[in-house]
């Protein structure tokens, strides 16, 4: 049965969460006129923490932290989020029973949330993301190795019903989207494949591309992919063996040609490295992936013409680094720590992408997954 629930937080509904720790050297408030806002999800503690960033300095105040309602027991590992292409919705799911799923709503004054509604879906998502429509949401559930579509309604809240539910083989760890809003691919990290589909965004329908897999080397575990603003080349970052692969996109039929990998030297040949989030600056010039087993961000610069990647250094973050994310202007780049329950704001160079340690911040129990938008209008 689905369950509907509106909260409003407002600077009462702060207080009764009960004292919200400071971040930065003043106290911030909701007026304090920040113009971009950043959204952490703490699945230890099953919120987000909404924090307002300078774009020039990128220093972070806390705006308020906001509980993700709907299951008792507090989500298993993550508590992944995606954006509304508008910017203007955040959906959260906790990954305990009933596995329910969270709309919010954004201020884009205060950057403030406001609960709308809450949905249970038909298992644990590892990865949730919106279509460019605004009006599927789709999820890879690694435990139940599935994959499932729902619609969203007019108000931007789930619906109950699954539109469609594909059983994968085990571990289906990502669901993305590409530009075009004609392809979706899921890395299946226990098949050692990508799955390829084509989709319908009038109905919300997968079916399966031709081929409908792509197979990586045997025991590399593909985790998290992603696509380059020129939508030409997507890049997969694999979780055991912790390389990141390029793909060249067919332009018609969105399938997958795998051009090159790079090894980022942080596997040892016998346990798994656990690399996990692979992000590309808006620009597309540079691109990061994050190893949990030694805590480091690695870089590379992308070919402009091949799309090809060159190693530009690593360099030390949080401990054990679920998720990271770039700001819009690719200034900054904030990754989160699942054993240090913090932030770090790294700098980027412009020239020549290298990091610069910028801050720390203390965040929630567990926080492993970061989103960023901008201020409507600016």
């Amino acid at each position: 049965m689905r369950r509907r629930r509106v909260l409003q937080l407002g600077l009462s509904g702060i207080t009764a969460l009960g004292a919200v720790p400071l971040i930065g050297a003043q106290r911030a408030t909701a007026t304090d006129g920040a113009e971009t806002f950043v959204y952490v999800s703490n699945a230890g503690t099953k919120d987000i923490y909404v924090l307002g960033m300078n774009r020039d300095t990128g220093e972070l105040t806390m705006v308020e932290k906001v509980p993700v309602p709907g299951a008792e027991k507090t989500s298993l590992v993550s508590l992944p989020m995606a954006l509304a292409p508008n910017k203007r919705f955040i959906y959260a799911q906790l990954r305990s029973e009933p596995y329910p799923v969270s709309t919010f709503s954004i201020d884009h004054t205060s950057g403030k949330l406001t609960h709308l509604d809450v949905t249970p879906l038909v298992d644990q998502m590892a990865y949730i993301n919106v279509d460019k429509t605004g009006k599927h949401l789709l999820g890879a559930s690694y435990t139940a190795a599935k994959v499932a579509v729902y619609s969203i309604d007019a108000r931007y809240t789930v619906e109950g019903k699954a539109t469609q539910i594909i059983d994968t083989k085990p571990k289906a760890h990502c669901v993305f989207v590409d530009t075009s809003n004609r392809h979706v691919y899921v890395p299946v990290l226990g098949a050692d494949y990508v799955m390829q589909f084509k989709f319908d965004a009038r109905t919300g329908i997968l079916t399966l591309n031709d081929p409908p897999t792509v197979a990586t080397k045997a025991g590399a575990g593909p985790r998290h992919f992603t696509i380059h603003s020129n939508g030409k080349w997507g890049y997969l970052i694999t979780e055991t063996t912790a390389t990141i692969g390029t793909y060249s996109i067919e332009k018609d039929t969105g399938t997958l040609t795998e051009v090159a990998y790079v090894d980022t030297g942080d596997y040892n040949q016998k346990d798994s490295a656990f690399a996990s989030d692979i992000h590309i600056t808006p620009n597309g010039k540079f691109l990061y992936g994050a190893v949990r087993t030694t805590s480091m961000l690695h870089g590379y610069k992308i070919d402009p013409e091949k799309g090809t990647l060159t190693g530009i250094g690593k360099w030390p973050t949080e401990k054990t680094p679920r998720g990271f994310n770039i700001d819009a202007r690719g200034k900054f780049l904030l990754a989160v720590g699942m054993d240090s329950a913090s932030l770090t704001v790294h700098a980027i160079d412009p020239d020549s992408g290298e990091l610069k340690n910028v801050k720390q911040y203390p965040m929630g129990k567990q926080p492993n997954w970061v989103e960023i938008v901008d201020r409507i209008g600016d």
